[in-house]
């Protein structure tokens, strides 16, 4: 059952820091499921933490308590994590002071790690937030800081300004990103010359994770017999199934998932869902999911990307140009999360990417511009790739290297010796010269100055994000990849586009308006066979629109009548409760938003 706390006017405290995948090994799994059963209402993907924050708030909220101040890890600004926050904002809170990252030397075992602290008091109201803009440590461990301040409506990300927090996901970008696979079993992990042994079938690829890109290839391959059942990879490459069968089934016959256990030649996270979009393209853009520097780049259709990559499913290097843009860089620092000691940014793809507005024609975007965002975002990739492949001689540099000397530029830092070694090899000053033209075209594309602050950018895209998401509610959406994610209208749209962007917003209802009646009827999908598929369906029409769903406009999303839609309660259910759902009020009845 929920603890009773004792009423305070100030509730003060520094609670357990326990992050959510390590709170059975360091609880127990008895405790961790009547944590979770006594309170729903967090979301199961929350920290320890996170508990102790959720009831604090409410007593606030419930103007019980004056004021609460705690310290929690910095994951607090993470996607779920901050759900919490968002909830106690939504019911009458706000944040009154936020220090988003701030050094923390454990007592205990002297382990350095990033702490947050937050403030909560009643009602509507300003805050101020503290962000550490430099740390100098001391003899005993200690660590000054120097704060710099800034007053606004505090966000549950802990930032005051433009609220990316509230931007929606948008349809125009669903279905073309992913998280690469997931083994489950170093099995599948072969070397160029075990794979001749096993006859170079076309089921071994090459395999990169986010050090491979970031330092050198390994040079591994990749078994991935995804597709083939048991049977047919028996009949049709016994070698591999004979090598899987003894050194991938005996770990994953100790695996606890059902799935995974019988599944036992497949990895663990095929990730199904974007292969469909990845089929095709002679290359995709992908970038390392937690990066010091966010960088993106085109990769080979060959390569299969590991569980620490985001494939983003599109060969066109306009699109590459726009996510290498500095602009990008900037909204996804602001959506994403961040990660250990480092602090390295993550790139969270339903919140970097999937509400992220590109360019069109009404923000600004010409052919010419167009054109040269995609001739600079070759030439950028090129570049890289030239400087840093092994016949180049450069066997130092990496990809990281050169961010690090380009950052170092930026700044106005002086090289060190390496650096200057590395700026030499890798032609930095070409590199910067080449992102610098970048930046300023996709500045362009977006109507925006070349001197337009981080503030106003982020401003500007929240606004687009909005307005975006308001047109797709009425039935216009600008797909990326219309052939792929609209296959039906694709046609249609590319005739009807060009004319709906001459037209002004009050015409959005005129005869050849994308929101006609036709037009803006749901796409039905077909409800899946087994519960996982039917658990991630669901998941994925919650996540594309961008107003809460109510149980009927739940189930008008996919085809059929019969009994399964006796289970869509208990399936919502079970979203809410790993935080991928939240049930929310509107006009008398109850909805749910992804």
């Amino acid at each position: 059952r929920q603890a009773q706390w004792p009423q305070a006017d100030f509730i003060v405290g520094n609670p357990p820091f326990i992050g959510a995948a390590s709170m059975r090994a360091a609880l127990g799994d008895g405790y961790v499921q009547a944590l979770r059963g006594a309170w729903p209402e967090v979301p199961e993907s929350a920290d320890f933490v996170m508990f102790w924050w959720h009831h604090a708030a409410a007593q606030v909220a419930a103007g019980r308590t004056r004021r609460m101040g705690l310290i929690t890890t910095n994951s607090l600004r993470q996607t779920f994590n901050r759900r919490v926050v968002q909830a106690a904002l939504d019911k009458g809170c706000h944040l009154h002071m936020a220090i988003p990252d701030h050094p923390w030397v454990d007592g205990a075992n002297g382990a350095a790690v990033r702490i947050a602290m937050t403030v909560a008091a009643p009602g509507a109201g300003e805050g101020q937030v503290l962000n550490v803009t430099d740390e100098q440590p001391g003899e005993h461990g200690e660590v000054a800081v120097t704060l710099a301040e800034r007053t606004g409506v505090i966000h549950a990300d802990l930032s005051a300004g433009a609220n990316v927090t509230g931007a929606k996901g948008l349809r125009a970008n669903e279905s073309i990103t992913s998280r690469g696979v997931m083994l489950f079993g170093a099995g599948f992990i072969v070397t160029a010359e075990e794979a001749q042994a096993l006859g170079n079938p076309a089921l071994i690829r090459d395999y990169r994770n986010g050090r491979d890109l970031a330092d050198k290839p390994r040079g591994v391959k990749v078994i991935d017999a995804f597709g083939l059942t048991a049977d047919q990879l028996r009949d049709l490459y016994p070698s591999v199934y004979q090598w899987l069968l003894e050194r991938v089934k005996p770990e994953r016959d100790a695996n606890r998932d059902v799935q995974i256990r019988t599944n036992w030649w497949l990895h663990g996270r095929t990730r199904s869902e974007i292969r469909p979009a990845l089929a095709g393209l002679p290359r995709y853009i992908a970038t390392a999911e937690t990066s010091k520097h966010r960088i993106f780049q085109f990769l080979d259709a060959h390569i299969l990307p590991d569980n620490k990559l985001i494939a983003v499913a599109m060969n066109d290097a306009f699109h590459l140009g726009v996510l290498s843009s500095q602009l990008h860089v900037d909204w996804a620092l602001a959506t994403g999360s961040w990660l250990g000691v480092g602090n390295d940014p993550v790139y969270v793809k339903s919140r970097c990417f999937e509400t992220f507005p590109f360019p069109d024609e009404d923000t600004g975007l010409t052919p010419q511009l167009r054109e040269r965002i995609a001739q600079l975002a070759e030439q950028i990739d090129a570049h890289r790739k030239r400087v840093l492949a092994p016949e180049s001689g450069n066997t130092a540099l990496t990809l990281t290297g050169l961010y690090n000397v380009l950052a170092a530029l930026r700044e106005g830092r002086a090289l060190t010796a390496k650096e200057k070694t590395q700026h030499t090899q890798g032609l930095v000053g070409v590199l910067r010269e080449l992102h610098d033209e970048l930046d300023a075209a996709v500045l362009a594309a977006y109507g925006l100055p070349a001197t337009a602050s981080t503030d106003d950018i982020l401003a500007h895209l929240v606004q687009l994000n909005t307005q975006r998401a308001a047109e797709e509610a009425q039935g216009r959406v600008r797909w990326l990849r219309p052939d792929f994610q609209n296959p039906q209208n694709s046609l249609q749209k590319q005739e009807l586009l060009p004319q709906e962007s001459q037209a002004p917003e009050a015409d959005l209802d005129s005869e050849k308006s994308l929101s006609k009646p036709e037009q803006t009827k749901p796409t039905q999908h077909p409800w899946p066979a087994t519960l996982p598929e039917q658990v991630r369906a669901v998941a994925a029409v919650l996540a594309a629109s961008p107003a809460p769903l109510s149980l009927p406009a739940i189930e008008a999303r996919f085809k059929g009548r019969g009994p399964w839609k006796k289970g869509l309660p208990t399936l919502l259910q079970t979203l809410e409760a790993l935080g991928r759902a939240q049930a929310v009020a509107t006009g008398g009845e109850v909805a749910w938003r992804g």
